[in-house]
């Protein structure tokens, strides 16, 4: 065999054998994801999910968002979008941190609705009467309350 050869089957046996110390020393844990729901069952029915804190100041752009969500979202996703037990989820929680759910897949979601996913809320209808700037203004409230509440 050549010394490529080798070094070739050398490299695979050590990886093969990292690979299997790595299984036979694994800890034995329960599998999490960080975007499991949380356990609402203290929760009141209709109650907010989350405690939002607000920051000292939104962008004029965000200020915009803040009342078209008001106006379309807020009697399903809850003040300040901390969501509501039983009807919707919260915005303001790290399943729907940027680099998962995009600007646009917010957009998506208002123009065709959204099959329930990682909640069990059941479906999200489509929001009739937004603009893209209403759901863009929209977002970046959204995503001013998540930094203020450490979603980034």
């Amino acid at each position: 065999m050549s010394k490529a050869g080798l070094g070739i089957a050398a490299v695979f046996i050590i990886g093969l054998a990292l690979a299997a110390t790595n299984f036979l020393t694994r800890e034995e844990t329960a599998p999490t994801h960080s975007m499991d729901p949380p356990d609402l069952s203290d929760v009141e029915a209709g109650g907010p999910i989350v405690d939002v804190a607000l920051p000292a100041e939104l962008s004029p752009e965000a200020q915009i968002g803040q009342r078209v969500f008001e106006a379309a979202c807020s009697a399903c996703h809850g003040t300040n979008a901390a969501g509501q037990n039983g009807v919707a989820p919260p915005l303001i929680h790290p399943t729907y941190r940027p680099n998962h759910h995009s600007d646009q897949a917010f957009l998506m979601a208002a123009r065709n609705g959204v099959s329930a996913h990682h909640w069990e809320f059941g479906n999200m209808p489509v929001i009739e009467g937004l603009t893209n700037a209403d759901v863009r203004a929209i977002v970046r409230y959204i995503r001013e309350l998540q930094r203020e509440n450490g979603i980034s």
